[in-house]
């Protein structure tokens, strides 16, 4: 049976139709003193599939609690879906004294699987973290699917700009399965101890569609700046793609301020510019 986490219902769904099992009943209770509990009515599987994106610390509670539930209720084998694992961006002590907050999640959440599935964590590292096997699943090629079909009119010959050189590899899988178009990344220079300038490489964006991608989008604050830049150079419409959504705070809004023609991502998190889905690929692999 699909066992979905509270922030995961669409995405649990999907997998479910998309596989041919059961979704299994879930209640999520929150008591007066506000510890949670997560439990499962009426299971009744030997196999368990819980699908929790961990967008929060509860969502690790909850997630922790959905793969004792299943085992409590008689599952011998459980497969945990993260389709979007939290404190993945911690995957190391950045001075001393922190935590590697990567590592820590996911010794917790091994303590109750047999297997782990994740998509684009990060860095692919992280699936180390995890005792079980931990397989990768990568969603980037999918960006292109809803950047062929929506934009009207559609794109041509459009530019696929990466944040940072680091990136680059989005750019170019997600250009690849277009099917067409350029790559160049932004340059980052440090000009003080607190700015930093930034420029779109040496690709010219007057009057072209770009598409700016990377795994994921949190606040949203780099890549406004970094389409502004490429506004004040008199770029034709800019789109977004990212696999992860997290859009936190007002980032929505700074995008749009900064003059993005639409967003498009997957549903790894559950939001208005999840155009994708990645069910099919979990699918595929379990």
């Amino acid at each position: 049976m699909i066992v979905s986490g509270s922030a995961s219902q669409s995405f649990a769904a999907a997998l479910a139709a998309a596989t041919g099992r059961s979704l299994a009943a879930v209640e999520y209770d929150r008591f007066a003193d506000g510890e949670l509990q997560a439990s499962v009515p009426g299971f009744d599987a030997e196999a368990a599939v819980v699908v929790a994106s961990t967008v929060s610390s509860d969502a690790h509670l909850e997630a922790l609690q959905l793969q004792d539930a299943v085992r409590e209720a008689g599952a011998t084998e459980v497969t945990t879906v993260l389709p979007y694992m939290g404190y993945a961006r911690q995957d190391r002590a950045f001075t001393d004294g922190e935590p590697v907050s990567a590592r820590a999640v996911a010794r917790a959440l091994s303590t109750g699987t047999d297997r782990v599935l994740t998509v684009n964590p990060h860095e692919e590292a992280v699936c180390d973290f995890f005792d079980p096997p931990a397989t990768q699943i990568d969603a980037e090629a999918l960006l292109a699917e809803p950047l062929r079909t929506q934009p009207d009119p559609a794109l041509e010959a459009p530019l696929f700009l990466s944040p940072d050189a680091g990136a680059i590899d989005v750019a170019e899988t997600v250009r690849d399965a277009f099917g067409g178009g350029e790559i160049d990344h932004f340059e980052k220079t440090r000009t003080s101890g607190t700015e930093v300038s930034i420029e779109p490489g040496d690709a010219d964006v007057a009057g072209r569609d770009v598409v700016v991608v990377d795994d994921i989008v949190a606040t949203g604050s780099t890549m406004s700046e970094s389409i502004e830049v490429l506004t004040e150079r008199d770029v034709g419409r800019v789109f977004v793609g990212c696999v992860h959504p997290l859009l936190a705070r007002d980032a929505r809004s700074k995008l749009a301020r900064a003059g993005v023609e639409a967003i498009h991502a997957t549903d790894t998190i559950e939001r208005t510019v999840s155009t994708v889905s990645v069910a099919p690929a979990i699918a595929e692999e379990l």
